[in-house]
């Protein structure tokens, strides 16, 4: 179990140091209640500390974007709440950092029950989509019902129709009796399906409170049209190779000139190596430079 501190303790050690409802933690002396330690939901101990602590200003720091005059502010105020649990989780300045959080609930504390009875836009939405499924809900349950007295009352009715006609007909009774189970089938109301609730309205923006996308603007800019110029046209290179010029592709092949070289294997044809063209290479490289100086 954890506490305020961020230490564990598990719960026999909790029961025997907090017998009497309070005590200090045994590592770091800070004075504690027994009420006060939960389940750790964390493997790090000082996650939950974090946690909880974020948990805790939040309540009170409950400003939305709205409430700020321009954008800046709004992220000068989330700096100060991030300063804030990074001192209470650290350790650091302890007492100065709960002043200035006192202080704040003291000069803030309208806004602040204001913020606490006002839902925001998120919360509204997700009221919006429960009400509309318990809406959902309570109608398909009365169709249901409706559909299930009519299937009731046809099957009675198509039960008494069979029975009047098996005693004054004087044709086959498993003829009759499938004829009736045909019709029976088809006046048996199908149960409608059930409807899909609202899409959810696309985020607009982030946790911090900051718009996504464009500002202002919608969908991507247009691709600007560059200036076409003329066609591409392919000139083949020539090469001074001061030798005698080597044979062609076909040439290699025809001559035998990869009689005696090993093919190659499949793994080295997926990868695109070839005998023939190595041994073109070969020779290439043989010739060039026999006829320099």
């Amino acid at each position: 179990m954890v506490n305020v501190c961020g230490h564990t303790l598990c719960e026999s050690c909790v029961e025997l140091l907090f017998l009497k409802g309070s005590g200090s933690c045994p590592e770091c002396n800070v004075a504690l209640r027994r009420s006060n330690f939960r389940v750790q939901l964390f493997e790090d101990s000082n996650v939950d500390k974090e946690v909880q602590i974020r948990k805790r200003i939040l309540k009170d720091f409950n400003k939305k974007e709205d409430d700020f005059a321009s954008l800046d502010e709004y992220n000068d105020y989330l700096e100060t709440i991030e300063e804030l649990v990074f001192n209470l989780c650290n350790n650091i300045d302890i007492i100065n950092t709960n002043k200035r959080i006192e202080q704040y609930k003291r000069d803030n504390r309208d806004v602040i029950m204001k913020n606490k009875s006002k839902l925001s836009k998120d919360e509204l939405e997700l009221e919006q989509i429960v009400e509309y499924e318990k809406e959902q809900f309570e109608q398909r349950r009365k169709e249901l019902a409706m559909i299930e007295a009519e299937n009731r009352k046809q099957k009675t009715k198509n039960k008494e129709e069979l029975i009047d006609s098996l005693m004054a007909s004087y044709e086959d009774a498993s003829a009759i009796v499938d004829k009736f189970t045909q019709k029976a089938e088809q006046s048996q109301i199908q149960l409608p399906k059930p409807v899909a609730p609202p899409p959810a309205a696309k985020q607009t923006h982030f946790s911090s409170g900051i718009a996504t996308g464009f500002q202002g603007q919608h969908g991507f800019l247009a691709v600007p049209k560059l200036e076409e110029g003329p066609l591409f046209t392919y000139e083949a290179q020539g090469f001074e190779t001061d030798g005698p010029a080597p044979p062609s592709l076909e040439e290699v092949i025809e001559s035998g000139y990869i009689r005696h070289i090993r093919l190659e294997n499949l793994a080295e044809k997926a990868g695109g190596f070839q005998t023939n063209i190595s041994c073109l290479r070969a020779i290439q490289e043989a010739l060039a430079g026999l006829y320099h100086g």
